[in-house]
């Protein structure tokens, strides 16, 4: 899918202390982004809702974009890494340059924008349509590069047992991480291009 420049064009090394600048998050700590797009997604908004404490008891600083109208309080019993909750980010690029592992739906845009920039992913497909997210997921899940989590399997349960210990391995995130580039595509609009003008050529030969 062609992507815009500033994801297509993104280091993520060279943009994370604006990144995590830009966010109000901190250096030297695991980052987690959680987004399930423009709209948000409940299921993801109420489990970690109610794991701020155990996040931040791990170490594990977290940029949450809720969505437009769900944002919430990340209330929270203790000191730690900040929980930073936005509706929306309008520097998605900041927020990747920050991010070392993403919870998200598997949309299409998604999927190929975490793969192009070289992100780790747990992916929750939709759990409504014809299955299109879970096939979106499907080769970078297979290649190493993020996990499939099923919708009703996102629990405050899960994120205890399997994402905290995930998230705090910095040579599997690393790995993960290169799995996830490897699949990705940052040329996709001048591949497009070439194939228009390809067929334009065909085209005009016959």
């Amino acid at each position: 899918m062609p992507l815009r420049r500033e994801i297509a064009g993104l280091d993520r090394g060279a943009k994370r202390a604006e990144g995590l600048a830009h966010f109000g998050l901190v250096d030297h700590r695991p980052t987690l982004l959680i987004t399930g797009g423009s709209l948000g997604a409940q299921r993801l908004n109420a489990a970690f809702a109610s794991r701020v404490d155990e996040l931040r008891a791990h170490g594990i600083q977290v940029l949450h974009i809720s969505g437009q109208g769900k944002e919430f309080d990340p209330l929270s019993t203790g000191d730690g890494p900040p929980y930073v909750v936005a509706a929306y980010a309008d520097r998605m690029d900041l927020a990747y340059a920050a991010a070392d592992l993403v919870v998200a739906r598997a949309g299409a845009n998604t999927v190929c924008e975490l793969t192009a920039v070289g992100l780790p992913a747990i992916y929750v497909p939709l759990p409504i349509g014809n299955g299109e997210q879970r096939l979106n997921a499907r080769d970078v899940v297979a290649a190493g590069g993020g996990l499939l989590v099923e919708d009703s399997f996102l629990t405050a349960e899960w994120i205890d047992e399997t994402l905290v210990s995930l998230a705090a391995d910095g040579p599997r995130i690393r790995a993960m991480a290169d799995a996830a580039a490897a699949i990705g595509e940052r040329d996709a609009d001048e591949r497009l291009a070439d194939m228009v003008a390809l067929a334009a050529d065909s085209r005009a030969a016959r």
